[in-house]
């Protein structure tokens, strides 16, 4: 006993050994002019706290143990600057970048966005705010290589390089967001763009940190609710905006202080808005006649979100907590529900209209978040920092059908990320702990996915080395992925009337798989401002209890779906979750770019070969509420296509770019775009539902304190489709933006009105389910008021 005690001790004294007393570090931030840069960042990697360069450029700031500076300011590009405790009268020298830097909080590794060799876009700041949209995945479509599922304004994902649903991991702070807008594309994702401090993505696999739902991508969404800096004053900002194509109203509101390292948070935003308006377009009905409209039907929203946090700071500890709340009723479109209107007099067909028209169908979305964080800095040769984040999730998701719930989805999700930051000789890296436990359930008669237990344990390690003006990156990830559910077997045939429930049989579902990732990745800066970044990846996925166990109507799509467990034999359905393989992608990245002087851009080449792809084929039957599934030839008119997922091996390739030119220095010019071909292998035909190559140009001019831009956009037709698409014709939307900076003392005041779609032009979104009914919005515009104290 008295050996493992001593021998412990010596353990812990070396975890926790310091090399000398605390100390004091001085310099002086320059510019390539040897000019003083004022409130440049300066932070002591692996600790909490920062400090600022005063007018003159000076700065002090404590170290108790050798560390690594990082100097930031924007505009500027980052510098690091290893020091001791004797170091003193530091003179550090920024070189100015044609872009933004910002750190990106995803990289787990301290890393900004130049650094990173990933490809990764960061939205913030003023351009974040300007950009924002009540969905994620309409504030981030512009981006390259990025697009939108779009089910109506308000319910709509992000579409990374053709990949979205379980292939695109949406997180907050790091942790999944845990709603169910990986289930149906009509599911509104909960991230709020309006309160995000920065929003985060990162293309290709990203599975290492992740888990197997990010082999497509991570779109990450940043806030201060735990803040993890110490707030020394009151600050806070409001904003108001109008939005006239939906007569649209949005409040937001955010609150910080704090004293002696102690903070606190609070944000909220209020938004409410009718139909929103279209230009004129034809759609046919039920009955197959033609009408024209000039706006979508229930496509409506009035939502509320609520937040508050706190934390302590101190010089090695970090602790703090949050809350969040989201109540939010919208509209969904196309959300239609077929009558058998055989055998009625036309007064009652007109009456079951008329119920239809004055009582759509809406959802009711309830979210309850509670997220924790414990941070500490150790600041030995080894260790650097401990971080523990912890989150649990309480979401729900109704559809409200005349008045009373039809269905419900819930999922109560545990979540928490442990990482260790270290140092071995020259590598420095993170390794890790993930645990997410999701009990979803689906009550109602749109339940078409059963009631399921997803556990996910998984460890893994990220390392980085300096080889001179290369840095490469290795990792690893062993994830355990288990799933559990109970099965109620019965099959649909062609001559089944009824189904008799007493004769329904529940077999226990019970699956594990072992997905394994790795990457390996380099990064070239072969002069200041210029690099080429490469990177290979391998990364397995197991499928969600959507893509296994779907069966049943779901009206959303207007389709009855089946997993990949079930096994149609003579027109009947059999529950047979044999050889069920994992989805295996291996991605290769190469990227340009240079962000030094007047001039930059980055561009991207990605090629991702996947085996054993998810994705769902018409099964060339329908289903029927008294015929179940029968051949589609003869059909009843209400009866819908049967898609079945199911796998088989794909590649998707393609490129994107933007470039950048400052003209003067009040004007500059970008372009931007992307395109990605997506297929089966074998010549077995298109993926479906990929979005159109686009195209684009912006113009961004100061006149002082007014600030304008101006953006256009080309998507291209679509077609390359599948047997049983359409091709979508492509369309140019043209936005402008003019913001003017107001002088009102300690406020920092700013007017500003968006035009989008200037043009009122007609556009259909290829990717979204019910493209030919939700045409984009027409002309908008957006007048608003934000300040800041």
């Amino acid at each position: 006993m008295t050996k493992l005690t001593l021998i412990s001790s010596a353990i812990f004294s070396v975890l926790c050994s310091q090399s000398a007393l605390a100390a004091t570090v001085t310099g002086k931030v320059m510019d390539d002019k040897n000019q003083p840069i004022k409130n440049a960042s300066i932070h002591v990697h692996g600790k909490n706290q920062s400090v600022k360069s005063n007018d003159l450029g000076e700065f002090a700031i404590d170290i108790d143990a050798d560390s690594q500076l990082h100097i930031s300011k924007d505009n500027y590009v980052d510098s690091r600057i290893a020091v001791s405790e004797s170091s003193n009268n530091l003179s550090v020298s920024l070189k100015p970048t044609s872009v933004e830097t910002v750190v990106v909080y995803a990289s787990a590794l301290h890393k900004n966005s130049l650094e990173m060799i990933s490809p990764v876009s960061v939205l913030s700041g003023d351009e974040l705010r300007n950009k924002s949209k009540p969905t994620l995945g309409e504030t981030l479509k512009g981006l390259p290589g990025v697009n939108a599922s779009y089910f109506g304004p308000v319910s709509s994902s992000p579409i990374i390089r053709g990949l979205d649903g379980p292939r695109v991991k949406i997180t907050q702070n790091g942790l999944d967001a845990s709603d169910a807008s990986r289930i149906g594309p009509d599911h509104a994702t909960s991230s709020d763009s309006l309160a995000a401090e920065q929003i985060e993505v990162l293309r290709g696999p990203s599975t290492l940190l992740y888990g197997s739902g990010a082999i497509g991508g991570v779109v990450n969404v940043v806030d201060n609710r735990i803040p993890t800096d110490n707030i020394d004053e009151l600050t806070g900002a409001a904003e108001y905006s109008h939005d006239t194509v939906s007569n649209s109203n949005t409040v937001a509101a955010k609150l910080e202080t704090g004293n002696e390292g102690f903070n606190f948070h609070f944000d909220g935003t209020k938004r409410s808005g009718d139909d929103y308006q279209t230009p004129t377009f034809t759609i046919a009905d039920d009955d197959g006649d033609v009408e024209t409209e000039n706006s979508v039907e229930n496509t409506f929203i009035d939502s509320e979100t609520l937040n508050f946090g706190t934390s302590y700071v101190g010089d090695h500890l970090t602790i703090g907590f949050s809350y969040g709340s989201i109540d939010t009723d919208y509209g969904i479109p196309g959300h239609e529900h077929h009558h058998d209107h055989e055998g009625e007099t036309e007064e009652e067909h007109a009456e079951h209209e008329d119920e239809a028209a004055e009582e759509p169908v809406y959802a009711h979305l309830e979210q309850n978040r509670w997220q924790g964080l414990v941070s500490y800095a150790l600041h030995n040769n080894w260790i650097e920092t401990i971080n523990l984040r912890v989150g649990y999730t309480d979401y729900s998701h109704s559809e409200i059908e005349d008045g009373e719930i039809g269905t419900t989805f819930k999922n109560k999700t545990t979540e928490a990320r442990l990482n260790v930051e270290h140092k071995f000789a020259d590598w420095h890296g993170m390794m890790g702990y993930h645990y997410s436990d999701s009990d979803y359930d689906a009550i109602g008669e749109e339940a078409f996915t059963p009631a399921s237990v997803t556990t996910t344990n998984a460890l893994y390690l990220l390392e980085e080395r300096e080889f001179g003006d290369v840095t490469i990156e290795l990792g690893a990830r062993v994830e355990d992925y288990k799933i559990e559910s109970q099965i109620t077997a019965h099959e649909h045939s062609h001559d089944e009337v009824e189904i008799d429930h007493s004769d329904e049989e529940t077999i226990g579902y019970n699956e594990s798989f072992t997905n394994l990732s790795a990457s390996a990745g380099a990064i070239w800066q072969y002069k200041p401002g210029h690099s080429i970044a490469t990177s290979i990846s391998h990364s397995e996925r197991a499928p969600l209890s959507a893509e296994l166990l779907s069966n049943g109507l779901h009206i959303a799509t207007g389709t009855y779906e089946l997993g990949l467990g079930y096994n149609i034999e003579d027109n009947e359905a059999h529950f047979e979750p044999e050889n069920i393989k994992q989805e295996t992608s291996t991605n290769l990245d190469l990227s340009f770019r240079r962000f030094s002087g007047d001039f930059g851009y980055t561009v991207n080449f990605f090629y991702n070969d996947i085996k054993n792809f998810y994705f769902q084929e018409n099964t060339g039957l329908v289903y029927d509420e008294e015929d179940g599934l029968e051949s589609a030839i003869g059909a009843h008119d209400d009866a819908v296509a049967v898609y079945q997922f199911t796998s088989k091996d794909a590649e998707l390739y393609g490129i994107e770019f933007d470039a950048h030119y400052q003209v003067t220095p009040s004007a500059m010019v970008k372009v931007f775009g992307d395109s990605t071909r997506a297929k089966l292998k074998d010549d077995e035909g298109n993926l479906p539902r990929i979005p159109a190559n686009k195209l684009g140009s912006e113009l961004q001019y100061d006149l002082g304190d007014l600030q304008l831009t101006l953006t256009g956009t080309h998507y291209f037709d679509q077609n390359d489709v599948t047997a049983f698409e359409t091709q979508t014709d492509g369309y140019t939307l043209f936005d402008a933006q003019a913001n003017y900076q107001l002088g009102l003392g300690s406020v920092d005041a700013q007017l500003y009105i968006n035009v989008d779609n200037i043009t009122d032009e007609l556009g259909f979104v290829h990717s979204s389910f019910i493209k030919d009914k939700a045409p984009l919005p027409g002309r908008n515009f957006r007048f608003g008021v934000r300040g800041y104290f």
